[in-house]
């Protein structure tokens, strides 16, 4: 192995090549926002010199997944390139980035190189429900991880409920490491909310989903749960924020207080959690849940599944649901509206444990710890 000098900086390349995704979700938040603290944070000046790499793309990615540098792009689009990461451990990123002491692979997608190599692993809910995946998609992703188990030195895991089921589907506990993701805990001013009232054309009173829309999110079951409600006097719509992913989820809401905004701006997310009467997040599977802290942040009552990473990652600060059943996610819509003001102390101090800044500190670590070992991966 090369030796590593200490006192420099670590020369680390990053993948962000799921900003072009068609839908690029929370692993393209969770890898641009720890980017974003490695480049714009002085704390990490003299500790990261970090290298964004790409397939091949003609344009940028939309306004919403733009990378905080200038990204050094390898010559194959991302079909091509996923196969030959996986499969061949080629194209090298060293080839655009110039030598590197370690390797980041955000994405899961374990990246070719010969330098010690970081993978983040944010869940394993294509091996749970592969039907609720495209087939490709699935595919592709059972062959990284079976590929990453191979060749990563550590694996990073963004939640307990990850690492147990790493080490469930045969990884070395040994490699895991755990860095749970950050919030942007700024409180929304007033003016932002009105502003996303009025550009969203919000009602007063509202419950809140925010993800990207496919099947294991369960938005049928929260539609049917809201309507259970209004039977019980809880007479509010719905409102979805999220991208169209894949399962034509849309198709299966037959219900006019169901509202569809699609992709928003920050500033105006931001407003939006802060103007719901309640989050309703009742997942079936994730890795994280970010829009269960990232409501928390606002001091908005949440409610989540019982049993899953969200559970972790709300603390006890939330109203727990079991997520396959319609009538425990009406009660907890129910609660939560009851108790949104006892909610709001609680959600804003867990919040403000879980940052960005942590979170890139505690990445910083594992590149170290991979970067200075003397075990081949």
């Amino acid at each position: 192995m090369d030796t590593v000098d200490t006192k420099a900086a670590l020369r680390v390349a990053y993948t962000v090549e799921q900003s072009w995704h068609r839908v690029p979700g929370g692993t393209a938040v969770a890898a641009l926002r720890v980017a974003r603290e490695f480049l714009s944070n002085p704390e990490f000046a003299d500790e990261v010199d970090l290298r964004l790499v790409a397939g091949k793309h003609p344009a940028a990615p939309s306004d919403l997944y733009v990378p905080p540098a200038p990204v050094a792009m390898l010559p194959l689009g991302r079909r091509m390139l996923y196969a030959g990461w996986t499969r061949l451990n080629w194209p090298r990123v060293e080839s655009v980035t110039g030598h590197v002491d370690v390797v980041h692979a955000t994405g899961l997608i374990p990246a070719g190189t010969a330098a010690p190599l970081v993978v983040t692993v944010h869940d394993l809910a294509f091996l749970h429900t592969p039907e609720k995946f495209s087939r490709r998609g699935a595919m592709l992703m059972k062959r990284s991880i079976e590929t990453t188990r191979r060749r990563a030195r550590l694996v990073i895991c963004s939640s307990r409920s990850t690492f147990d089921d790493c080490v469930a589907h045969g990884f070395d506990p040994g490699r895991l490491r755990l860095v749970p993701l950050g919030v942007d805990a700024t409180p929304a001013t007033a003016d932002e909310i009105d502003t996303a009232r009025a550009n969203h054309g919000l009602p007063d009173e509202f419950v809140l989903f925010v993800g990207t829309l496919e099947p294991r999110k369960n938005l049928s079951r929260l539609v049917e749960a809201m309507s259970a409600a209004r039977s019980d006097g809880l007479d509010l719509p719905l409102i979805v924020v999220g991208a169209d992913g894949w399962g034509d989820v849309r198709s299966g809401v037959d219900d006019p207080r169901v509202r569809f905004l699609g992709s928003v701006s920050d500033t105006d997310l931001r407003g939006i959690f802060a103007a719901a009467s309640v989050m309703a997040y009742p997942s079936e599977h994730e890795g994280f849940g970010l829009p269960v802290i990232e409501a928390m942040a606002q001091g908005t009552a949440v409610v989540t599944s019982r049993g899953t990473s969200t559970e972790e990652v709300a603390g006890g600060a939330a109203v727990l649901v079991d997520p396959f059943d319609v009538g425990d996610i009406a009660r907890g819509l129910a609660e939560a509206l009851r108790r949104r003001d006892e909610l709001a102390g609680p959600g804003r101090a867990r919040a403000s444990e879980l940052t960005w800044e942590q979170a890139a500190r505690t990445t910083l670590a594992v590149y170290r710890e991979a970067a200075y070992s003397e075990t081949d991966s």
